[in-house]
């Protein structure tokens, strides 16, 4: 009864937990938080130093008793306590300007579709922990699908693959619900360690991750562009441990991409074998749908459609597209109903 009477005061949310980034949706104000996954922690006093941006920029640069945790891999908590910590501030943070002592919102959060049940568990007590009061769980590529304001109600099949920072969620919806899908822990973190990799080989010069992610964002691409992109790429040699720069081409980086872009694409076309035929058809006709950071990769959207010979669709907006799902639900509790159960301990 207490619960429901600080509910009143409080703000429903819709987070999209992702392993690169976390975005908050607050019902009537929009997307207000979009932060990276990223908490900075003093070891020798167990104290919370920064979270979000401020954490990031501390990755790779930290004393021996400072270590910025990324709790997220993959899409799962790989550090409860942390997991906890951080929706706590975000949940803080949303409610700090309405000076509610004790926030206790609704919460709904996006996940991966091949979550277990103990994982899942995870993020519910995680949330439950943070100050939620009731937490709903929703599949990832359903929540991109309903923020893209596609018609997942309907009898005809929608396909989106969502690529995001740890995972890409490859799912064919009809009816409210997922008909034939596939998980990957292959997205945006194995393109940035693709590049690593590649510069590591070609060159023996050692990158962090944070300059990875610039390369592919910068030259990046899946299929050949129409103009000629190089960059400066600056690492520690790995002969003599001294400071280097070499000249990367965009060639080189999308030769580097290609075994992720292909195994993508790959995964695209074993699920579209086992899609029944009736859906198949509607797939044909509407396309495919991408969403999620990894959709911005140049070239990608045509890469999947010579492959599949399926016209690809780019969704609007589609970095924040789960968690404008999310968001949706909060004020659509008939759909709700149809996507998501709660997960009630108290049941």
């Amino acid at each position: 009864m207490f619960k429901k009477f600080l509910g009143k005061f409080s703000h429903d949310l819709g987070i999209d937990l992702g392993t690169k980034n976390t975005l908050v949706y607050v019902s009537d104000k929009g997307i207000i938080i979009n932060e990276p996954s990223v908490v900075a922690i003093n070891k020798r006093t167990n104290e919370i130093l920064e979270v979000g941006e401020e954490a990031r920029k501390m990755v790779g640069k930290t004393p021996g008793h400072i270590e910025a945790i990324k709790p997220l891999v993959d899409g799962v908590i790989s550090d409860f306590e942390i997991t906890e910590k951080m929706l706590k501030y975000f949940i803080n943070k949303v409610h700090s300007e309405n000076f509610v002592l004790v926030p206790r919102p609704r919460v709904v959060i996006g996940i991966p579709l091949d979550l277990t049940e103990v994982e899942k568990k995870a993020v519910e007590d995680a949330a439950r922990s943070a100050g939620a009061r009731k937490v709903y769980l929703i599949e990832e590529a359903l929540a991109a699908a309903i923020g893209a304001r596609l018609p997942v109600t309907e009898p005809t099949a929608t396909m989106i693959v969502d690529i995001g920072g740890g995972t890409t969620e490859i799912a064919v919806i009809s009816l409210s619900g997922v008909v034939a899908w596939k998980s990957l822990r292959v997205a945006g973190n194995e393109f940035d360690n693709n590049i690593i990799e590649y510069i590591r080989e070609e060159f023996n010069i050692l990158i962090g991750e944070q300059l990875a992610e610039e390369i592919k964002i910068k030259i990046g691409s899946a299929g050949a562009l129409k103009e000629f992109k190089e960059m400066e790429v600056r690492g520690r040699d790995l002969l003599n441990g001294l400071p280097k720069a070499v000249m990367v081409t965009d060639s080189q980086i999308r030769g580097a991409l290609s075994r992720t872009v292909n195994k993508i694409i790959e995964n695209i076309k074993i699920i579209l074998e086992t899609t029944p035929p009736e859906l198949v058809s509607d797939i044909y006709e509407k396309g495919i749908y991408l969403s999620g950071g990894g959709a911005l990769l140049r070239g990608l959207d045509q890469a999947i459609a010579t492959a599949s010979r399926i016209p690809v669709k780019i969704v609007d907006d589609p970095l924040t597209c789960v968690v404008r799902g999310t968001g949706i639900l909060i004020g659509d509790k008939e759909l709700l109903a149809k996507v998501t159960s709660p997960l009630d301990s108290e049941r």
